[in-house]
This record gives C-alpha cells, sequence and structure tokens, in this order.
C-alpha cells in the first residue's frame, strides 16, 4: 500500500497506544467487514487496507520499523546492515565523519576496485563477498467462500514488492552519492499482481504458503508469500473441523410414511431416503460427503438432522383426516 500511512488508516496518533491501536481496528473491523458490506469493493479494499495496517501496529518490532522507515519498513534489517558496513568500511579505510580527508597508500586501480566493491552491486567489504541474503517472506488475507473451501480455487493476488532501482541497479548509489530515486536503499516499491492456488480443504486460520512469491532478496533466493485464509459462514451449512453439519426440513407425512429429501452441500444437492416413522432430530450421517482433508484424499463427514415441519392452513377435509388419524391412535393406546 504505497502512499497509505498506517496511522490515518486506522484514524490514530502516532503515539497512540496499543489498546488505542485494538479499539480502533475493531471498530473498523465491524463497519467494513464483507459480511456486513456484501458486494462493496471498495469496503473490502479498506477492509484489507486496515488489516495490513493493523497486522504493522499491533507488533511491537513491526512498529518500531514502520515508525522510522515507512513503508520500506520491511527492508530495515538489509537497510540499518548496509548502513553499518558502509560505516565500518569508512571508518577502517580512513573517511572522516566530519568530512576529513581519505587516506590510501595503495594504487589508483586498487582504489577504484575498492570502490566499484563498495558502490557497484557486487556486495563485497572488508576484501570478501557478502554472501547472498533471501528475501523477506510477506502475509496477505484471502477470504474464500464455503464451495469454494470445498474445491480448492483460485486468487488474483496484489502485493506491494520492493524490486532493484533501475536507476542505480540496485546499488543505492550513483557516481558514489546516494540514488536519488530510491533514496539510498537500492530498492523501489511495485504493485505485482500474482495467481495463487488455494487448495481444497482450507479453514478460518488455515496458513497456505507460496514457495518464491515474497520479497526479493539481494542475491539470494525470494521469501515466501503466507495467505491468511478466512472461510466465510454459509447460510445453511455449519462447518466443524472437517464434518458438516446441517438441518433438513421433513414434511410431516414423509416423517411417518418415508420418502426422499433433498440435503445442501457444498458441491449441490445430495438425495436422502427417510425412513418410515422417523422422528424429530433424529441425524443422518453421509459418510464421506463432509470437507476434503488438506494434503489427502479423504474427507470428513455430514450429518443431516432432521426438523419436521408441521402442516400449516389446513383444508376442512385435512382437520377431518387429523380427527379420525386421533382417534385411531387414542384407541389403540
Amino acid at each position: 500500500m504505497p502512499g497509505n500511512n498506517y496511522y490515518e488508516l486506522l484514524g490514530l496518533r502516532k503515539n497512540a497506544s496499543e489498546k488505542e491501536i485494538k479499539q480502533a481496528y475493531r471498530r473498523l473491523a465491524r463497519q467494513l467487514h464483507p459480511d456486513v458490506n456484501p458486494g462493496n469493493k471498495g469496503a473490502e479494499d479498506k477492509f484489507k487496507e486496515i488489516n495490513a495496517a493493523y497486522e504493522v501496529l499491533s507488533d511491537t518490532t513491526k512498529r518500531q520499523k514502520y515508525d522510522k522507515y515507512g513503508d520500506k519498513w520491511q527492508y530495515a534489517d538489509q537497510m540499518e546492515q548496509a548502513e553499518r558496513e558502509q560505516a565500518q568500511y569508512q571508518g577502517s579505510q580512513g573517511f572522516s565523519p566530519g568530512g576529513g580527508s581519505y587516506r590510501y597508500s595503495g594504487n589508483v586501480e586498487d582504489l577504484d576496485g575498492i570502490f566499484e566493491e563498495l558502490f557497484g552491486g557486487r556486495g563485497r567489504g572488508f576484501g570478501r563477498r557478502a554472501q547472498p541474503q533471501r528475501g523477506q517472506d510477506m502475509e496477505t488475507t484471502a477470504e474464500v467462500t464455503l464451495e469454494e473451501a470445498y474445491t480448492g480455487t483460485q486468487r488474483t493476488i496484489s502485493l506491494q514488492v520492493e524490486e532493484p532501482c533501475a536507476a542505480c541497479k540496485g546499488t543505492g548509489r550513483i557516481q558514489n552519492l546516494p540514488c536519488s530515486v530510491c533514496r539510498g536503499a537500492g530498492v523501489v516499491a511495485n504493485i505485482k499482481r500474482i495467481e495463487v492456488k488455494i487448495p481444497a480443504g482450507v479453514n478460518t486460520g488455515s496458513r497456505v504458503r507460496i514457495t518464491g512469491k515474497g520479497q526479493p532478496g539481494p542475491g539470494g533466493a525470494n521469501g515466501d508469500l503466507y495467505l491468511n485464509i478466512t472461510v466465510r459462514p454459509h447460510a445453511s451449512i455449519e462447518r466443524q473441523g472437517d464434518d458438516l453439519h446441517v438441518s433438513i426440513p421433513v414434511p410431516l407425512t414423509v416423517a411417518a410414511l418415508g420418502g426422499e429429501v433433498q440435503v445442501p452441500t457444498p458441491k449441490g444437492k445430495l438425495a436422502l431416503k427417510i425412513p418410515a416413522e422417523t422422528q424429530n432430530g433424529r441425524v443422518f450421517r453421509l459418510a464421506g460427503q463432509g470437507m476434503p482433508h488438506p494434503g489427502k484424499t479423504t474427507k470428513g463427514d455430514l450429518l443431516a438432522k432432521v426438523d419436521i415441519v408441521m402442516p400449516t392452513r389446513l383444508s376442512e377435509k385435512e382437520k377431518e383426516l387429523f380427527r379420525q388419524l386421533g382417534e385411531i391412535r387414542g384407541n389403540s393406546q
């Protein structure tokens, strides 16, 4: 979210307490949650932004980095390391912080090589090559329906990534001066959109890892991307682990005489045979009709609870038949 101020997003002052941050986030989350604003893309985008802001400001370490480096906080460690190495190099070679002279006893070719190694992007210092560094991992959120969680799905994710600055080729310097484009950081922020696969069986709280889709590493491999999953509540199906629970309305006549009813599932409706004289509240277990187990071929079960529906708006003939039934049942007891 380049240009966004996390404090302003949450309506806070920079010296806000942890309690104030949590209260502001909860208030905005209730207002902007997709369940409260169905179909409102603006509210959905704003919800994602306040989640990203809260993730940083609620973490003491991340907040300190953000306060110091702003939207480049994720690269605080790399920037501070680069500053330390440069300061050590300058001190060891005779640079004076006050602008003093540089003392060097070698030849001009060696001097050129040192500056090339220090500022030319090859990552050397103190006579040795710096080790390649793996890029930082990234996290974002993804919301899916129960049906999507059942089958697996895809999402297009927009990420802010830091890429090597083209002006200075990632060195942070041009002619031994800090690059004005990246302000000496060596990287610039860009928005990248990637397609990610969300596997079948995910649940709220699942964390899906997408290898190599995190931040680029200085000379090393990219970090990973982690998706924090939320599954939206379903209107008629309740999920408990990998089992699904549904309440099925059964007409009184079907419960008494037997018949067939339709049971909702994430993949469509299933026919369920109801035996005669089925009692209200009886639960039928449909093995293997629940949610998939992530990474396995097995599935949970679906438990269908009978909810007998009494007839309404009875005709005179129907009332008479019920009276006759009552007399028969009464006589048989």
